[in-house]
């Protein structure tokens, strides 16, 4: 597709000499106001290097580009420049670029199959698959997904926590209250009942924690007893979160969890003692971080077992040498902030060069109503009863307001998982949030059901002329010009060409709420267009027109609802 901001840029830069090509491709800005133009040059900086009125140098540039090909017309107003692109050649490379791309329009090759490893969700083992991690769970895919598309070489990791004391106090639990029938039944909420009542009984009997870190001391050296229940908790509670995983739609490439690296803890060890930065301190081993403005990172503890952080640095180094990665992703709370901050610079301590190359994406936390969530407690919100409560919410809008479909539960499945996703990744990833099963429920305004909904109706516009769509998609070059009159036609092409920068926008930023907002407007400028305009005229070639800018913004939307994880109905 023509990028026509790089040929705006070059423009400049033959009358600029004292900005690089770059800097002018930066400093052009996109109006918020459709009559300031497409592209609008601040002559400011100029100003200042040139000694002379912006305005006047904002008239003086104007009058040399106003006859550039890609132009429409060129207006100084006052120290701007503001260039109004000819709208039929937008028009046309959106066409062209959409009708031939189909499901990659948007995406690119900017990875260059580049390796990049994604590391998201990462529940614990025997705990509950609760809301609170649905952050990183749809954070994670759709970063995974955005990746993918730029054209690199993602690879899925699901760091599960499968390893540390809490499995002694479990193999605890289970020994004293537990029935295996009710586990293989409900996993987690047993698994869950009994883990909440040990910390009860452990309150009124300190004993239980000294007989929970035996059992983990045991399960550390391999006993075979303490190994099989470790092993089934692990499997029955797999079982349970590939019904939720499968029930988004996503996948992972490797669920090595921290009990995949317990193996590689002497080389992170010997590495630390060869580099000089352990220390003692009162029994345990430390890095020093003061001079980084951190405090003491753990490493062991005085009876010389190993802590996260351990195990996080043998996990990037097995990455690295595995993998090969070019960037290494976490995906998880910001809670967490410290604790990444510690360990990456400890690898960079180690004299690891590819240190900068893993990034923490830290994202806001999940809180109920009455306060923030607590396994201990047994204060959760299952992620399950959330999806299948939008769910069946959904079954019953769909049959109330009659929707056109030909599967009803398909649909309320698609529109009601949609409607969670949506309203997870709406929003800026840092900020926190109370869940609301009002809000996550509320089908109106800029939400996942609204966009499933615009892409399903551009779907049915494009089943009523099959022939002519298939004609339009086949000659979209001489399309172009009977839409450049239309406002609407105009205003949605110009979100259809910005999609591939939103893209890449979000993959720079690590942020898929910029594609979620970006595919609203999407949906937003076609509902305006579809009211404003006849699309299935008598005239051929309007109505093939009409139909390509159709099928555009369709493509447009699946591929955005497909980025975020979402699918994308045809019928609704």
């Amino acid at each position: 597709m023509i990028d026509f901001k790089e040929e705006t840029a070059k423009l400049l830069a033959d009358l600029i000499a004292e900005l690089r090509a770059d800097e002018i491709r930066e400093m052009i800005e996109i109006p918020q106001e459709s009559r300031l133009g497409d592209y609008a040059f601040p002559c400011y900086r100029l100003a200042k290097a040139r000694r002379t009125a912006p305005q006047s140098i904002a008239c003086e540039i104007a009058g040399h580009i106003a006859a550039a090909a890609i132009f429409e017309r060129v207006e100084a107003v006052g120290a701007y420049v503001n260039m109004f692109l000819k709208k039929s050649a937008l028009i046309g490379a959106v066409l062209s670029a959409a009708a031939s791309e189909k499901e990659r329009f948007g995406g690119g090759d900017l990875g260059g199959g580049r390796r990049v490893i994604v590391e998201y969700s990462s529940p614990n083992i025997a705990k509950p698959f609760h809301i609170g991690h649905i952050r990183s769970t749809v954070i994670g895919n759709a970063i995974n997904n955005i990746y993918a598309f730029l054209g690199y070489d993602t690879v899925r990791v699901n760091h599960l926590g499968d390893y540390g004391t809490q499995f002694g106090k479990m193999i605890v639990a289970y020994r004293r209250w537990g029935d295996r029938e009710d586990v293989e039944r409900r996993p987690i909420r047993s698994l869950l009942a009994y883990y909440t009542r040990f910390h009860e009984e452990a309150e009124r009997d300190p004993a239980l924690e000294d007989e929970a870190r035996l059992a983990f001391a045991r399960l550390e050296r391999g006993e075979a007893e303490e190994r099989a229940l470790w092993q089934w908790f692990r499997d029955e509670s797999l079982k349970e979160f590939n019904r939720v995983y499968g029930m988004l739609g996503i996948s992972f490439d490797s669920y090595a969890g921290e009990s995949f690296y317990s193996d590689k803890m002497d080389r992170v060890l010997a590495l630390l003692r060869e580099k000089g930065l352990l220390r003692e301190s009162e029994g345990a081993e430390i890095v020093d971080l003061a001079a980084f403005d951190m405090p003491p990172a753990l490493i062991t503890k005085k009876d010389g077992s190993t802590l996260y952080i351990t195990r996080d640095i043998a996990a990037a180094i097995y990455r690295k040498e595995h993998y090969g990665f070019d960037k290494n992703l976490y995906i998880v709370a910001s809670q967490q902030n410290l604790h990444f901050r510690q360990w990456i610079k400890i690898i960079e301590l180690l004299g690891f060069d590819w240190a900068d190359d893993c990034v923490h994406i830290p994202f806001g936390l999940v809180s109920l109503d009455e306060g923030t969530m607590s396994t201990r407690a047994g204060r959760v919100v299952f992620l399950e009863d959330v999806l299948n409560r939008a769910i069946e919410r959904t079954r019953e809008i769909v049959i109330e307001k009659t929707v056109n479909t030909d599967n009803v539960d398909e649909t309320a499945r698609q529109v009601g998982i949609g409607a969670v996703i949506f309203q997870e990744l709406s929003n800026n990833r840092i900020k926190d949030y109370v869940f609301s099963w009002d809000k996550i429920l509320n089908f109106e305004g800029e939400t996942g059901p609204y966009v499933q909904y615009s892409h399903a109706r551009a779907s049915s516009v494009l089943r009523r002329d099959a022939p002519a769509l298939a004609a339009a998609l086949a000659d979209t070059d001489a399309l172009a010009p009977a839409l450049a009159g239309s406002e609407s036609a105009y205003a949605l092409a110009k979100l259809l060409y910005r999609f591939p920068d939103a893209v890449r926008e979000a993959g720079e930023k690590y942020e898929p709420s910029v594609v979620t907002r970006h595919i609203v407007d999407v949906a937003q400028a076609f509902n305006k267009f579809y009211h404003d305009e006849r699309i299935l005229t008598d005239d051929e070639t309007e109505k093939r027109a009409k139909l390509a800018l159709v099928s555009a913004a369709r493509q447009t939307i699946g591929n955005g609802l497909r980025l975020l994880g979402m699918a994308a109905p045809e019928r609704m």
